[in-house]
């Protein structure tokens, strides 16, 4: 078996049109990765590894490389899904050879134990949990999916199929799932604190009101993405990125500067951020106009100006139609290196649970 730096896994899938079949798969990654297609083989490459594909006689050849277990199994959980979402109606059998074969643990997945939970603010509420693993979220991403079971009922976790794909559990056991940033981690106390914000009765809001010591819930992550290195930082977002903006300003190191701008519903919902970086924080404030119904933040970012030298670099986390427009005018606008920006949607108005990181 390939040490964790470089694991593989590979499979032929019989298909009654494979050259179809990575067409559809190319259309897709292309939005996720970079895909190189000479002919019949193409190569997607993203954050979680490598996927060769190759047309053969009434087959897709597929071999995946990714540096860890729990990447690897992201890219071969996702093809599988894709390869049979997009098979219309065609049986597909898939057989993975190689590395990390038979797991029926998704390698990425933790029970929880809560421990608590209070208000940090009238509209956000804090949930620390217990966890065995603390260390297994320090890096990767910011956020992780909370799986909450039904309230009276014993959990029941998702699993994984011999082709990779997970199997959530259904009917009575289905479990809401909702995307949340780990607001920090105690290694010494074995805690992990998750920032809820309290609205509507979503199941996210409805689990961070009633979370009570000894409840279990499961945690898939973590994810998101990663903010890199740079000398100077715009962050920004809503309240739903507050806890995620908090914890990047509490990393950077004091020679570098931020620009921190957060839109929340008043003053009430204002929390104190700290840095060891020299930060300007910037607060607005939609008084009384609903969540995602205003361009406060986008025309904020508009009105701040990226140093002309040094390595800069964005994070903004809020509504969809926010993050579409500061991801447009970092593009178009500023002509920023994608690879010097990371804008999420974390929510859309209307809609429950959108978590777009990039398109």
């Amino acid at each position: 078996m390939a040490d964790d730096t470089n694991l593989h896994a590979s499979a032929r899938v019989a298909l009654i049109n494979p050259a179809s079949m990575l067409d559809r798969l190319c259309d897709h990654f292309v939005d996720h990765g970079t895909v190189t297609r000479e002919a019949d083989n193409a190569r997607v490459e993203g954050i979680f590894g490598a996927v060769q594909l190759k047309v053969a006689a009434n087959a897709l050849d597929i071999t995946v490389a990714s540096p860890t277990k729990s990447y690897l199994f992201v890219v071969k959980s996702s093809v599988a899904e894709h390869l049979v979402e997009f098979a219309d109606g065609e049986t597909i059998a898939l057989d993975w050879q190689g590395d990390a074969v038979g797991e029926t643990h998704i390698p990425y997945f933790r029970e929880v134990v809560v421990r608590g939970a209070r208000d940090i603010t009238p509209a956000m509420r804090r949930v620390t949990v217990a966890c065995d693993d603390p260390g297994h979220f320090t890096s990767g991403g910011l956020h992780v999916r909370v799986l909450i079971p039904p309230r009276g009922r014993e959990p029941v976790w998702p699993s994984v199929g011999p082709d990779s794909r997970v199997i959530w559990p259904e009917g009575d056991d289905a479990l809401a799932k909702r995307t949340y940033t780990i607001r920090s981690i105690d290694h010494a106390r074995g805690e992990l604190d998750i920032d809820v914000v309290l609205h509507d009765d979503s199941p996210g809001s409805i689990w961070a009101r009633q979370a009570k010591p000894g409840d279990r819930v499961g945690l898939l992550g973590p994810g998101g993405g990663d903010v890199i290195p740079a000398d100077w930082y715009l962050l920004c977002g809503d309240e739903t990125a507050l806890p995620a903006i908090a914890r990047i300003a509490e990393t950077l190191p004091s020679s570098t500067r931020a620009s921190i701008v957060i839109e929340v519903a008043d003053a009430s919902e204002q929390q104190e951020i700290a840095s060891k970086a020299m930060i300007e924080v910037t607060w607005l404030h939609r008084e009384g106009a609903p969540a995602g119904s205003t361009d406060l933040l986008p025309q904020a970012v508009r009105s701040i100006a990226l140093p002309d030298q040094g390595s800069p670099f964005v994070f903004a986390g809020c509504e969809q139609a926010a993050a579409r427009a500061i991801r447009k005018h970092l593009r178009a606008e500023k002509q920023l290196p994608k690879d010097r920006h990371l804008v999420a949607a974390y929510w859309r108005r209307g809609h429950a649970d959108v978590h777009d990181h990039g398109e």
